[in-house]
């Protein structure tokens, strides 16, 4: 299934998460949560809920040509494995989301949750309206940069 849509949420106060009912179905089958690893300075932090065979090709697709005792591919696969933590959706539908996670992303109980093609992304709110804001701006030079240069 591919992922897609932003709906707002809030957390309640155990840190729960009620997952969007058009996401529930993949998922049932468990659910690996996960910080989203952000490359670009200043861009908000986010955590990733991805089915475990899809987390797994992801990590993988990723590790596949690091040689595994080189510096990177150890840090990448202690951020990958320490930063994500396998759980399942509860009888309402929610997954828990851990304390690190909520730090690592900043997250608070008003959260956004949107499509990210192979899993969903939960955002801080506002820090998903300021990243939407700045993005939207630069979308068509993001968009030039894939321009055919042949």
């Amino acid at each position: 299934m591919t992922f897609r849509g932003t709906f707002e949420h809030t957390l309640d106060a155990k840190h729960r998460l009620t997952v969007p009912a058009k996401f529930r179905a993949p998922l049932a089958e468990g659910v690996v949560l996960a910080a989203s690893p952000e490359t670009n300075p200043g861009t908000p932090r986010s955590i990733s809920i991805w089915t475990p065979v899809a987390y797994d090709a992801y990590t993988g697709a990723t590790l596949q040509s690091l040689s595994p005792i080189s510096p990177k591919a150890r840090e990448l696969r202690r951020f990958f494995f320490g930063y994500s933590h396998d759980t399942e959706l509860d009888s309402a539908y929610r997954v828990m989301i851990p304390p690190p996670l909520m730090r690592y992303a900043g997250l608070d109980r008003e959260v956004v949750v949107t499509g990210a093609g192979d899993c969903l992304e939960v955002w801080d709110r506002p820090a998903y309206r300021s990243y939407c804001d700045d993005v939207l701006v630069r979308i068509p030079d993001i968009a030039a940069s894939f321009a055919d240069t042949s």
